[in-house]
């Protein structure tokens, strides 16, 4: 056979052999990844777990997967893994070589350096014959079981300048860590939240309506953690000092771990929207228990740094609802003239209204080890004054 027949054969054949794999490579491929955990704590470690599966006879000299993430999220080294990093995202690229029928398992090690919400959403799959002359590629989507929330830093309570005036000594300090749940002083109307072991039932049987035990003052008082996303009066739109607003983010974390540890029921609300609905503020209701405080948790974890809504009209919500007997805890950059006269009315109707002031002061570094510690924190004994300007 004369050279050039051979060369044609060659070609014929490496031909054949591409268009083989660019038609069927990806067929009988299926790919899944998950994290080994739904939600964690910023600055823990978690594992991200890639399963590809090769179920045909046609083997997979190479096959890629890219798909792009959020740099908050940062792998540990390891082999056949390439992270190019931007300031945002990453560009995350594994590389396999599959058998006939075979499925490959890989852990990747990953830091969670960012608090956020970190949807796994597509990724781009690309193999070809062993030369690389002809390639194929599909491009596949994820649902949100592939989602991890990332909560606020762990912080120890005592580091953040909560008002010494309120926090200790004084009645409404008193008010709060008495432990005296089983002090009744009457029966009132069942309200949405009531659990149903503070039924009474006698009173309910005379009145034809449902009645809960009232407890005394204690017992009814409620705390509502506001955080105002507004770095300065004239901002408009883009938060200019995220880092700001994630400090406050860790501060209204902390401080609602502790106030549901001793029982009070605590709720959240800022004037910022969460992932899954970008154009609405965020109000979650005092409540209690577990459930309660993993519900703050992740919604906190799914906030977005941007602003909503005014914040001083955003304090109309609770004077329209006439909010009583709430202790108003607010973490904001600055104090304007109209929050101001918002927070005397609510004081009007008969609410407590404290500031934490934001400031651009660097919260100190935790470890692991040093979780325990932030959980069991109490409340510190620096004062705090309202701040009246940025």
């Amino acid at each position: 056979m004369s050279v050039h027949w051979l060369l044609f054969v060659t070609a014929i054949v490496l031909y054949a052999q591409g268009k083989l794999y660019q038609w069927t490579a990806l067929r009988g491929v299926t790919y899944k990844r998950q994290f080994d955990v739904r939600s964690c704590f910023q600055g823990e470690e978690v594992q991200l777990i890639e399963v590809i599966s090769n179920r045909k006879l046609l083997p997979l000299p190479w096959l890629r997967l890219e798909s792009l993430m959020q740099s908050g999220l940062r792998f540990g080294s390891q082999s056949n893994l390439d992270i190019s990093s931007g300031e945002l995202f990453q560009n995350h690229r594994s590389l396999f070589s599959l058998m006939p029928y075979t499925q490959i398992t890989r852990r990747h090690r990953v830091r969670c350096l960012k608090r956020g919400c970190y949807d796994l959403q597509s990724a781009t799959m690309t193999c070809g014959d062993p030369l690389g002359l002809f390639v194929t590629f599909r491009t596949l989507q994820f649902d949100r079981q592939t989602r991890l929330l990332v909560y606020p830093e762990r912080i120890p309570l005592g580091d953040i300048p909560l008002p010494s005036h309120s926090w200790q000594g004084d009645v409404t300090v008193k008010r709060w860590i008495l432990d005296d749940p089983f002090r009744i002083a009457g029966v009132r109307e069942y309200r949405y939240g009531d659990t149903m072991n503070t039924i009474n039932w006698s009173a309910t049987a005379r009145s034809g309506s449902l009645q809960v035990h009232r407890r005394d003052f204690t017992a009814d008082h409620r705390i509502m953690i506001m955080l105002n996303f507004e770095i300065t009066e004239t901002m408009w739109g883009a938060v200019t000092i995220p880092e700001r607003i994630e400090k406050g983010i860790a501060y209204a974390a902390a401080i609602a771990d502790w106030c549901l540890s001793q029982g009070i029921d605590t709720g959240f609300a800022c004037n910022g929207p969460v992932v899954d609905r970008p154009k609405q503020s965020v109000r979650i209701a005092p409540s209690g228990g577990d459930a309660h405080l993993l519900d703050l948790y992740e919604t906190m974890a799914m906030l977005l740094i941007e602003r909503s809504e005014d914040f001083a009209e955003f304090l109309e919500y609770e004077l329209l609802q006439n909010t009583t007997n709430t202790d108003f805890l607010v973490l904001t950059s600055f104090v304007s003239e109209k929050m101001e006269r918002q927070f005397e009315r609510l004081r009007r109707n008969g609410n407590a209204v404290q500031v934490i002031p934001l400031t651009d002061a660097p919260l100190p570094s935790y470890g692991p080890d040093d979780a325990a510690s932030a959980e069991s924190g109490e409340p510190g004994d620096a004062g705090a004054a309202e701040p009246k300007g940025a």
